[in-house]
């Protein structure tokens, strides 16, 4: 695969880097606001809602809920060509937040919204990095 074909990687940021660090050892964690008694994700600096400072990391458990997907027929771009059809889905967290993610390992067709989903983490070649995509449970 040449360079340009690979396929794009997230690249971690200072705020992010507790997620993608917890990733690499097979591991789902996210924030967590005491002041809204909330699990957060995306990784931010500020709670939503109410703007504190109190944001602190926990694991959880990754075992989520199927609440939207698409079936791409068609490429999302060049780099996934070898991907359709492309499952795209968000999942929904036991513990509450959302994620948009790939869903991987299951037959378009029984895909069902509010099916059980459990986490696959997966390593792309050639980049060091740790994705999470989310396969039907079992």
């Amino acid at each position: 695969m040449t360079e340009s074909s690979a396929r794009p990687v997230p690249l971690p940021t200072p705020t992010s880097a507790p997620f993608w660090d917890g990733l690499r050892r097979h591991e789902v964690w996210v924030q967590f606001s005491p002041s809204s008694d909330a699990y957060v994700f995306y990784p931010r600096i500020l709670a939503p809602g109410t703007l504190a400072d109190d944001l602190s990391w926990r694991q959880i458990s990754g075992d989520a809920t199927l609440v939207s997907f698409a079936v791409a027929q068609r490429p999302v771009a060049p780099q996934f060509a070898d991907a359709v059809p492309h499952l795209l889905g968000v999942v929904q967290w036991t513990e509450g937040p959302r994620l948009a993610t790939e869903i991987v390992g299951v037959d378009p067709a029984r895909l069902r919204i509010g099916m059980a989903m459990t986490p696959v983490f997966t390593e792309p070649d050639g980049a060091d990095i740790t994705l999470l995509h989310y396969t039907a449970a079992e």
